[in-house]
C-alpha cells in the first residue's frame, strides 16, 4: 500500500496545570482515522520519535506525542550516549509520577478528539523503553483499546512515582495489548517477561508477548547500537496488524 502524505506540527495539549508540547502528524487525505499516542524513550520527543510518528501517520492513523517530561524539563530531548542515558534515566524514573502521566495521555486523548478526523472509539498507544512501560500503564485506561508496548522495563518491580509496581493494574487492561521483548536485554531478565505473560493470562487479556532472539534493549530504533533490522521489521508488521483492529 502507497504511504500516505501526511502534514506534521508542533502543538500544546492542556494537562492539569500545565501545556504539554506533542508532535502531531496526520494523513492529509481526508477521512476519518483512528488516533494513536507514540510515547518516548526516556530521550524525549526526539528525532527518532517524531519519526515513529510520522510512520504510524503515513499508514493511516492520526498520531501524536506528548512530551512526557514537560513537568520535569520542558523542550528536552537527547542523544544516547551513556551521559544523555543517565540525565534521562533520572526524568523518568527519578521525577515522573504514574498519575501525571496518566493524566497527560488522557488529556492527549482528549485532545485528539476534539479533531473532525478522529474516530471517537478507535484509541491506541504505542512506547518504547521508559514509553513501553508508560504504554503498560496507559492500557489500563478506558479509551485504549490497543496497546504496544516495546521493551517497557521495571513493569514487575516499580512505577514512576514509586507506587505499586505497574504490574498490578493488568486487571485493568481492557483492549488488545501487544508486548515485545529483545531476549538479550540486560534491563529486563526473562523471568520478568515470564511474569508480565502470566498476570496477562491470569486477567485474561486479549494479549501476545513477541519474545526477539539475539536482540537486545531498544532494538526497534535505528539511532542506537543495539538496533536490530529483523526484529525490527517483524515488530512493525505486528504493530500494523495490532492496529488495524482499531
Amino acid at each position: 500500500m502507497t504511504e500516505r502524505a501526511i502534514d506534521t506540527k508542533t502543538i500544546q495539549i492542556a494537562s492539569d496545570s500545565v501545556r504539554v508540547d506533542a508532535h502531531l502528524a496526520k494523513p492529509q487525505q481526508q477521512g476519518t482515522y483512528p488516533g494513536i499516542v507514540v510515547l518516548q524513550e526516556i530521550f524525549g520527543v526526539n528525532s527518532h520519535i517524531q519519526e515513529v510518528t510520522e510512520r504510524i501517520a503515513k499508514e493511516g492513523y492520526i498520531a501524536i506525542a506528548p512530551a512526557l517530561f514537560q513537568r520535569q524539563a520542558p523542550g528536552f530531548t537527547s542523544g544516547y550516549t551513556p551521559e544523555d542515558i543517565e540525565v534521562g534515566r533520572n526524568y523518568a524514573w527519578g521525577q515522573t509520577k504514574a498519575s501525571e502521566l496518566l493524566s497527560d495521555i488522557q488529556s492527549t486523548i482528549n485532545y485528539l478528539k476534539t479533531l473532525p478526523e478522529v474516530k471517537k472509539d478507535a484509541f491506541g498507544c504505542i512506547g518504547f523503553c521508559f514509553g513501553g512501560h508508560v504504554a503498560y500503564l496507559a492500557a489500563s485506561l478506558t479509551d485504549i483499546k490497543a496497546t504496544a508496548s516495546f521493551y517497557g522495563a521495571r513493569i514487575t518491580t516499580s512505577t514512576p512515582g514509586g507506587e505499586r509496581p505497574t504490574i498490578n493494574i493488568t486487571s485493568q487492561i481492557t483492549g488488545r495489548l501487544y508486548a515485545f521483548f529483545g531476549m538479550e536485554d540486560a534491563s529486563i531478565p526473562p523471568e520478568q517477561v515470564d511474569m508480565i505473560a502470566a498476570e496477562l493470562e491470569k486477567y485474561k487479556v486479549q494479549s501476545d508477548i513477541f519474545r526477539y532472539k539475539n536482540a537486545q534493549h531498544g532494538f526497534f530504533c535505528d539511532r542506537r547500537a543495539s538496533y536490530n533490522a529483523q526484529a525490527a521489521e517483524d515488530a512493525w508488521e505486528k504493530v500494523k496488524e495490532l492496529f488495524g483492529q482499531l
